[in-house]
Formats: C-alpha cells, structure tokens, sequence
C-alpha cells in the first residue's frame, strides 16, 4: 500500500505542482513537505488535510488503495489488523510510537466526506495542537482522554463524547496513565 507521502508525490506529478508550490497553496513549510514526501514522516491530520485541500482531493485519497461506490463494512477486529498510519516519533528501543495509530473504518469508500477511525492515543504520546476545518466527533471507547479544545481541558471517560469545530486549536492526549482507545470521524466539507 503507498504511504501518504507517495501518494502526494503522485498526485503533484499528476497536477504538475512542486514541492514548493504545494508548500505555499498549503501555508506549510517546505521542509515538513519534504519530510513527508522524502522520509516517510506521517504527521498529524491537520497537515494531511491541508495538502489534500491543496491538491483539490479529499483526505481519503492520500490515505486509500482503491473506492468502492457501495457501503464499506469493517468487520470486527478487521480495523485492527492494519493501521492506516501513525503520528508521533518512532521509538527505536520498544519499537512503538509516541503518537496516535489511526485505524480506518472506511478506508476504501469513495466521494466521501467524513473519516472515521479508531484511534489508540498512547500514554506518552507527543502531539502538537492541531487546527483545520471541518467538524469531528471523538469517542472514548476505554481509557481516560484529556481534550485540549483551545484554552480549556476537558477529561472524558469510557463511553463519554464530544462533537467539536476543528478550526479550534486541539490537541488528544491519554489524560492518566493508561492508553486511550477512541472512535474520532472526522468531517471535512467539500
């Protein structure tokens, strides 16, 4: 499967665009774009979102293998088997993440909108504030989440939600010592 910074390449091939123009329709620097592009750097969403909308595709087509018109079904255990991809600095002694595994629930879904993953938050995780547009719903399927929803905090518990506007600065951490297993949709319009 490519990873999204293969697919980017591909699609800046395809629209003739270079690394420099995507930095700029982006508002992000170059040397993030050449991270991503270059080494295999997955960052958080906010930065996928805004080189997608800069390619004038949606999320899903830098995170996909094919589309399906019809329904997707996600069998349980099957969202599991294969993170979609995982933010956060590699750990080269345990071999894990400090970061955000996001699992995808329609990964081959064509023309859609939303995102919807199961996310497993570390307890360590290292995650800078995130701001994009669009809308997302979070829930806590087991653990303590601690939300950073621009100046405030809020703590959710197993089977606790929370529909917000992405354009806030946001940030999802493990709000103890115990990893965190969430539902997040993610909704980006058109």
């Amino acid at each position: 499967m490519p990873t999204p910074g293969e697919r980017i390449i591909e699609l800046c091939k395809t629209y003739s665009v270079s690394k420099e123009t995507l930095a700029e329709r982006s508002g992000l620097r170059l040397a993030l774009i050449e991270r991503i592009t270059e080494n295999g750097h997955i960052p958080d969403l906010a930065p996928l979102l805004k080189i997608a909308r800069a390619l004038g595709v949606r999320l899903g087509t830098l995170l996909d293998d094919h589309e399906k018109l019809g329904p997707v079904i996600t069998r349980a255990g099957g969202a599991d088997t294969t993170p979609r991809f995982i933010t956060g600095l590699p750990d080269k002694e345990s071999e894990g993440h400090h970061g955000l595994t996001f699992h995808a629930l329609a990964a081959d879904k064509g023309g859609r909108h939303m995102e919807p993953f199961i996310v497993d938050i570390a307890v360590d995780a290292e995650q800078t504030e995130s701001t994009h547009e669009g809308e997302e719903f979070v829930y806590v399927l087991n653990g303590s989440l601690s939300l950073e929803y621009g100046a405030d905090r809020h703590i959710l518990d197993a089977g606790d939600s929370v529909f917000y506007d992405s354009i806030v600065p946001h940030r999802l951490l493990s709000a103890d010592t115990r990893p965190v297993r969430i539902l997040a949709v993610i909704y980006t319009p058109a």
